[in-house]
């Protein structure tokens, strides 16, 4: 049994896009992230056993922060292995929205999965 936790309407300011001009200054772009968690905190109701939301959010600003993204794909895997290395985190679906970058497009968006491998028996 799993739990899912959901970070909606994530905002960033990080540096997005491939046009010399999207390379100037950060832009605002907003994600989604789910993450796939043991159930073990809905029976404890304690921290250690959960997956820190306000931390992984604060990973994942750091992190694209850093990255200087081209593209919104690349943007959407950075924030699922992010969120993919924490503790308590077996899987993690991240979705990046990017407004303003087409006329006439509400926004442009990726999304990219990755989970944890099980571990074989150790011998």
């Amino acid at each position: 049994m799993g739990m899912t936790v959901e970070l909606e309407n994530l905002e960033v300011e990080c540096v997005i896009g491939d046009l010399p001009e999207e390379r100037l200054s950060p832009r605002r772009i907003s994600l989604d992230i789910r993450l796939e968690t043991p159930d073990a905190a809905a029976a404890t109701d304690d921290l250690r056993d959960a997956a820190d939301y306000a931390a992984l959010a604060g990973a994942v600003r750091a992190a694209l922060r850093e990255a200087k993204c081209a593209l919104i794909e690349r943007a959407a895997r950075i924030a699922a292995e992010t969120c993919l290395a924490a503790p308590n985190v077996l899987a993690a679906t991240a979705k990046v929205r990017k407004t303003g970058c087409v006329e006439g497009l509400g926004a442009a968006s990726a999304v990219f999965r990755l989970e944890k491998k099980e571990k074989g028996p150790s011998r």
